[in-house]
């Protein structure tokens, strides 16, 4: 064993082996203080028990982990105490200077297609995220569009049912004309207005302004003694123009009169 120990050993300078044979360090006071207070706990629990063990296995420092790595650590630390004076004596510096920089394990050409890869990767998301945008708008777009299709023809089919009602003489207002204008521009209101000023204006001549209706029509002394409106009377079955007998059939009803009124219109 000699032999071959002499035949394989190297006398290498000692920075090219950098091998140390020391004692441990010794403990830290914090790290002795709490080794010292579990020995005496230790020991007053051995007291109280009358039958001694011959052998504590907690006493070896190979079967107590805890002593075991506390060894480690003092003899690793005692060898980095004694690596470091002998480096300064050496001249051998042992901290990293500020500027300093490790070369990469990866060559600049090799990094260069890295970062062209990913910032490839990067066009390709962006890309795709864009595309997502715009099938969404595009989907929203036409979502809208829809609605405001039916809600159109809605409006369409409202009004027509409207106008139907007023020509069959179910309605005889015009106020759906005038909810129609007020959705629309001031061009369209005056557009669809005009036929509705016309009928109100005619209906106004006719009818009047409201007001008392009771006793609107009764006779006082100054109409009495007017005969500015007297026409010739005639005899029953007598026409107006002709005074003729009047041919043709009966008077309509005043609600077929109003229907057909409405369908001439």
């Amino acid at each position: 064993m000699n032999r071959r120990l002499t035949e394989i050993r190297q006398n290498l300078p000692w920075i090219e082996r950098l091998d140390i044979v020391n004692p441990p360090a010794p403990l830290a006071p914090e790290l002795a203080m709490q080794i010292q207070e579990q020995e005496v706990r230790r020991a007053k629990q051995l007291q109280g028990n009358k039958k001694l063990p011959q052998f504590d296995p907690a006493e070896d420092p190979v079967l107590n982990e805890f002593k075991r790595e506390t060894m480690f650590h003092r003899q690793a630390q005692a060898a980095v105490l004694e690596g470091v004076e002998r480096l300064k004596n050496l001249g051998i510096p042992i901290i990293r200077p500020e500027d300093y920089f490790a070369e990469m394990a990866k060559t600049d050409k090799h990094m260069q297609k890295v970062r062209e890869n990913l910032m490839k990767k990067q066009v390709i998301a962006q890309r795709s995220e864009r595309a997502r945008q715009l099938r969404a708008q595009r989907k929203v777009g036409k979502q809208m569009q829809i609605e405001a299709t039916l809600k159109k023809h809605a409006e369409k089919r409202k009004m027509l049912e409207e106008v139907k009602k007023f020509r069959k003489g179910k309605r005889q207002d015009l106020d759906f004309l005038d909810d129609k204008k007020s959705k629309g521009n001031n061009s369209d209101k005056k557009k669809i207005n005009r036929k509705a000023e016309a009928k109100m204006k005619a209906k106004n001549q006719k009818f009047g302004f409201g007001g008392k209706k009771r006793g609107s029509k009764k006779n006082t002394r100054t109409s009495s003694a007017d005969m500015s409106e007297y026409k010739q009377s005639r005899k029953p079955g007598m026409s107006r123009k002709s005074g003729n007998a009047a041919k043709g059939k009966q008077r309509l009803g005043k609600s077929r009169r109003v229907q057909m009124k409405a369908k001439r219109r």
